[in-house]
């Protein structure tokens, strides 16, 4: 059906199951553990909370085919450039960097408008490097999404003469049936965005922000730690393939779109996992990194970028200028002692120079992953549901 009334027919949230119930009760239940932990100032907390940020960027864009390192996605989130991204991609790295950074900027309540021109101001700020791309504003003529595995048109969006209707639908849908979960809440307008598909384009990327600023304007925890993006980033082809068969090809919203629902509880849950056992690895290798730190006596301030190396990142001194806000001469003189100490490993020369993990910081996390344990699946049967034939 196409929306031409006053009120057009979104989505809508189809009731929990039993299952649902549980999931979400673990769910939240693993929110508030954070929060408790994260409650006392802990000294790694900052650099989780950045590599989170980072990671969440990376794995939005990945789904549109922009591929980053997870340090060149820290690099924009610290006004830093690339380590190794072209300047294209780099600048839609930037861009949805630019939105996130509203979206946890504005989570406070007191900013909870929810309306179009929020929105669209949210998609100028993501693609605002690329005026042909139209930012900010409704499309103005149909729109495909065509799969290039089979080359073939999977989702015809609406109308575009119904998209603004449609967005001023969606928008006062976010403010009403507040008294449902919000993860449900958010799933539901990640559905409704990227369906409606209001943009030329970064359709994708807005709903998977606009999911996440949902989440932030509740009381659901810690804003940089709730987001799936990272997850849907790392498990792409179920996610489309979930839209595909909630889809049906067209903007017809249908009455009981569960399978997405269950897909994004299994998504917050896996992710909710995932962000504990890294709690939990930061907490043991910050202590690792203390004692090495002290064996080869170098300073405290220093923990940071082996924290960072640890994590895969690559160092440079501009950066650790900034974060350290040391003097040029002391940065110098760490980098040098920790490569000095085998704990970094120096690379290039000139601006090029950065500084990986060197053979201690590689054996800190080889024996965290050999201890980790395999996540539990919410929804085992989920997989095998996404493979049969649509």
């Amino acid at each position: 059906m196409n929306a031409t009334s006053d009120h057009p027919a979104l989505y809508t949230a189809p009731p929990l199951t039993s299952e649902d119930e549980v999931v979400l009760g673990e769910i939240h239940r693993m929110r508030r553990d954070l929060r408790n932990v994260l409650r006392t100032p802990r000294r790694w907390e900052g650099g989780l909370r950045r590599s989170a940020l980072a990671r969440n960027i990376q794995g939005s864009n990945s789904i549109e085919g922009y591929e980053v390192a997870e340090d060149d996605a820290a690099a924009a989130i610290d006004g830093e450039e690339p380590f190794s991204a072209d300047e294209k991609t780099f600048l839609e790295i930037q861009g949805y960097r630019q939105a996130l950074g509203y979206v946890l900027a504005m989570s406070d309540t007191d900013y909870a408008t929810f309306d179009t021109t929020e929105l669209r101001a949210m998609h100028y700020m993501m693609l605002s490097h690329d005026l042909g791309k139209s930012p900010g504003r409704y499309r103005k003529g149909p729109i495909y999404v065509h799969d290039e595995r089979s080359d073939k048109v999977v989702y015809e969006g609406p109308d575009a003469a119904d998209v603004p209707a449609l967005m001023e639908a969606l928008a006062a849908s976010l403010h009403t049936g507040l008294s449902s979960d919000p993860i449900v809440r958010s799933a539901m307008a990640h559905l409704n965005l990227v369906m409606i598909h209001p943009f030329r384009d970064g359709n994708g990327r807005m709903a998977r922000a606009l999911a996440t600023l949902v989440l932030t304007r509740s009381d659901i925890g810690e804003p940089e730690f709730c987001s799936i993006e990272e997850w849907l980033g790392a498990n792409t082809e179920d996610y489309y393939g979930v839209l595909a068969r909630t889809g049906h090809g067209s903007w017809r919203p249908r009455p009981d779109p569960h399978l997405w629902l269950t897909f994004n509880l299994r998504a917050h849950h896996m992710q909710a996992q995932t962000v504990a056992r890294r709690v939990d690895e930061a907490r043991q290798t910050w202590d690792e990194l203390d004692a090495l730190a002290q064996q080869h006596g170098l300073p405290e301030r220093t923990l940071d970028a082996m924290f960072d190396a640890v994590l895969g990142y690559r160092v440079r001194r501009a950066g650790y200028l900034k974060r350290t806000g040391v003097t040029e001469q002391t940065a110098t003189r760490d980098l040098a002692a920790l490569a000095s100490a085998g704990v970094l490993a120096a690379h290039g020369n000139g601006r090029g120079r950065h500084y990986a993990a060197g053979e201690p910081l590689h054996a800190i996390r080889d024996r965290r992953r050999a201890a980790r344990k395999p996540l539990r699946d919410p929804y085992p049967w989920i997989r095998a549901k996404l493979a049969e034939p649509a």
